[in-house]
């Protein structure tokens, strides 16, 4: 079934309104969806690299609105909606950890999980059970999802189609780079 829904993603991206579909699938992988939106985004990017970064603009934009959504389930309907998604998928144990990370580590916590391919929907409804300043959390939710979203583009625009089987073999590695970069930076900040 899983693999049926990614093939869909994959011809919602070659569809007119591919712009709109990017935006609904971006939204809804923040807070419920299983498939990422860079499933549409390389597609696009490969197929019209001079609209990359509208591209990474629509993904940034609608998963930070899409995560507002996951964080007023987790606040709002965390016994009720957010326990039976987090099962669903699997996750139901990594809400207690995202509580714990959240009062020790807040900010950084979104900064660094945004960037990975951990599902983004974990990170947006543990932020709104652990009652994260929402402030907070929107400012470094589009922050990381901005960072993620357009150096993907921004490799695609470059580099194109070649570029495309290193992301997929090497993302986490990609990311990982980059959320270490970003803790440097907050170390930095802190200790400078």
């Amino acid at each position: 079934m899983l693999f049926a829904l990614y093939q869909w993603i994959l011809r919602l991206a070659a569809h007119r309104l591919a712009g709109l579909w990017l935006a609904v699938v971006s939204f809804a992988e923040s807070s419920f969806f299983p498939i990422p939106p860079d499933a549409m985004l390389v597609p696009m990017c490969l197929a019209r690299p001079e609209r990359a970064w509208r591209y990474a603009a629509i993904c940034t934009a609608s998963s930070v609105l899409g995560g507002i959504l996951g964080y007023a389930i987790g606040y709002y309907l965390f016994e009720a909606v957010a326990q039976p998604i987090l099962a669903a998928y699997g996750h139901a144990e990594a809400l207690q950890s995202f509580r714990g990370w959240f009062a020790r580590w807040g900010a950084a916590v979104i900064l660094i999980k945004g960037l990975t391919p951990i599902p983004f929907k974990i990170v947006t409804i543990g932020a709104g059970a652990a009652a994260f300043d929402p402030w907070m959390f929107l400012l470094t939710a589009a922050i990381t999802r901005g960072a993620r979203f357009f150096l993907l583009a921004g490799l695609l625009r470059r580099y194109g189609a070649p570029i495309r089987d290193f992301i997929e073999k090497r993302l986490t590695l990609i990311t990982t780079v980059v959320a270490v970069a970003i803790i440097g930076g907050f170390v930095a900040l802190r200790f400078v």
